[in-house]
């Protein structure tokens, strides 16, 4: 028997120390608190410190006799970062119509001892003794319930002074409620605790409230862009509701298009022009690829080639009609401003003295054909770029800007700047390939395509979108940013909206134009982004840390949809048909093509 407590007591030494050796080696292992700790917490009486955040925790203490239905959504819309948490405590009807009896019978009273006395009757004693009558009525059918109910909101900033600054401003929005609230002083870490999803309340603040008041605190609020009219753009990935929005119903039509290689802007903006041609909107599109091929020859659209080997020509001479309380000198000044843009791209820059002489030369180029500021003298033929060239010949100093124009006029690239306009802008869908020009022809040709587009809308006022696809190689330019900007701006009074969609996100927003385009576009669509374009994309478009997380976790057609100053996270959809036809996804073009071939 000794034997077995001797052997028993040293198995249990062994177990022990086996123990202790296993805690040992646990404490010096990674464990899921170490890897989601932050660097630094520290708690003071004010506010806490989590890492490089400070954190501050307030509870509502105070509420108005009235509250207006989804009041709370008003905060979680305000536009700082803070945790919402809300406990409810249902309270046993039977014990709380029992205090109630009891908190009657006190004021009633009261109220007799103030008329045996002759006192002048008390307003908010009978309103409270209406107020008990009438809950317990409601309690008594069933008809309401009530509640211990504690709201606490952590707000989160970058500094103690923003969080300071933040505090304040949220505390007032809810004091324009009749809501008041207190911050959590001596008790932070406790409401740093309480707002965590860990379902404790450790500050334990609470306030009776019936049903009908409780249920006004649900924040049923969601962003949603749905609307009676429009198109369209895809599903809403926060609540699977659809987009359907008209662009032209914000302050312009303008929209911008953000997004890396295949994450899907070329297909989203050809599902939304197909949809939009469905409505009665002409549809202008500067295709560099010629991806919009098979979508125009789908719907009948009129596909123009702008190459050196094509028989189309456009005037950059051309002269558009007068608006509407505009004279011939403006009509004439403004043309002759967007010429100087395009030569000054042609010919790689121009100095001042050169910009000086080229003023001159433009007046009198047009004075050949007989232009001048009268408008019926517009009407006659315009000049070429040949003409510009021989009165710069004849001028003194321009020697070296005729030499860099030859190529134009002469040369290499005489036949496309240098003859008449042969054609015109057709209504529906137009698309304007550019794709077999040189690469220093591109930004060139896009110029006097765009102007000729422009001249052309502001004769005929239609609903138009324009699409320029591969903005950013106007960008490059100061002329031809400017000329873009300059669109951008513009365009809502002529019933245009300007698509610019780029995958050089930065190349398009270093320059100062490309920023005033964004600014100057009330729809903007950002899908999957690079990680060495996030930072500058969420500074220009206030992206908050998690939707940034988005954009770079977004799939193919997923991403950001801005509309004024409602945005949501969507995603683009398309039927079997559309997608057929706008697909730009190499393998299902070559199945396509084969099944077509085999057929």
């Amino acid at each position: 028997m000794a034997f077995s407590l001797d052997a028993l007591k040293t198995k249990q030494q062994q177990r022990q120390k086996e123990e202790l050796a296993q805690k040992v080696f646990s404490e010096g292992m990674t464990s899921i608190l170490d890897i989601i700790a932050p660097a630094v917490y520290v708690l003071n009486s004010t506010e806490l410190q989590i890492g490089e955040q400070f954190a501050k925790t307030l509870f509502i203490y105070t509420y108005p006799g009235f509250l207006e239905t989804n009041w709370l959504s008003k905060i979680i819309d305000y536009d700082i970062t803070l945790d919402v948490s809300m406990f409810i405590y249902p309270l046993e009807t039977v014990n709380v119509m029992s205090n109630l009896k009891t908190e009657l019978g006190q004021l009633e009273s009261t109220e007799m001892l103030q008329q045996e006395k002759g006192v002048v009757r008390d307003p908010a004693n009978e309103q409270a003794i209406n107020d008990i009558e009438n809950l317990r009525d409601v309690l008594q059918r069933g008809d309401s319930r009530l509640f211990h109910y504690s709201l606490y909101f952590t707000i989160y900033a970058p500094s103690k002074e923003e969080l300071q600054t933040i505090t304040k401003q949220f505390e007032s929005v809810l004091g324009g409620m009749m809501i008041l609230s207190k911050q959590a002083f001596l008790r932070m870490e406790d409401g740093f605790s309480s707002c965590l999803p860990l379902g404790q309340d450790d500050l334990m603040v609470t306030r009776n409230l019936d049903t009908p008041s409780l249920s006004t605190t649900f924040p049923f609020t969601t962003a949603t862009l749905s609307r009676s009219n429009g198109i369209l753009y895809g599903v809403n990935r926060h609540n699977n509701s659809l987009i359907l929005f008209d662009r032209f119903d914000l302050e312009n039509a303008n929209s911008v298009v953000f997004a890396k290689s295949g994450a899907g802007k070329s297909y989203a903006i050809k599902l939304e022009v197909l949809r939009s041609l469905m409505i009665g909107t002409d549809i202008i599109i500067i295709d560099p690829e010629n991806e919009y091929r098979p979508l125009c020859d789908a719907v009948g659209g009129s596909y123009l080639e702008v190459s050196l080997n094509s028989s189309k020509r456009i005037n950059p001479f051309d002269l558009p009609h007068p608006d509407e309380g505009q004279t011939g000198e403006d009509v004439l000044r403004s043309t002759i401003t967007d010429l100087h843009g395009l030569i000054a791209l042609m010919t790689g820059g121009l100095t001042p003295e050169e910009d000086s002489i080229l003023d001159k030369a433009l007046y009198e180029t047009y004075a050949l054909k007989d232009i001048t500021t009268d408008p019926s003298t517009q009407r006659n033929e315009s000049p070429l770029m040949s003409d510009l060239e021989s009165v710069l010949s004849n001028m003194s100093g321009a020697a070296s800007l005729v030499r860099r124009l030859t190529k134009f006029t002469e040369g290499t690239y005489a036949g496309l700047f240098n003859q008449p306009t042969n054609f015109d802008l057709a209504t529906g869908f137009v698309v304007f390939s550019i794709r077999d020009l040189e690469e220093q022809l591109r930004p060139i040709a896009m110029y006097v395509i765009l102007n000729y587009i422009w001249t052309k809308i502001r004769m005929n006022f239609r609903k138009r979108i324009m699409v320029i696809d591969e903005a950013w190689w106007m960008m490059q330019y100061d002329d031809s940013a400017r000329f873009l900007y300059s669109l951008a701006k513009r365009a809502r009074k002529y019933y245009l909206g300007l698509t610019i969609i780029s995958q050089d996100v930065g190349d398009f927003l270093r320059n100062q134009y490309g920023i005033a385009v964004v600014n100057n576009s009330s729809m903007q669509i950002l899908l999957k982004q690079a990680p060495t374009a996030i930072d500058q994309i969420a500074k220009v478009f206030g992206l908050t840390e998690g939707e940034k997380i988005l954009l770079l976790g977004s799939d193919i057609g997923e991403g950001l949809f801005f509309a004024g100053t409602d945005h949501v996270a969507i995603k683009i959809i398309a039927s079997y048909n559309e997608h057929k036809i706008i697909t730009t996804n190499p393998q299902e073009i070559v199945e396509q093509k084969q099944t077509t071939e085999g057929a």
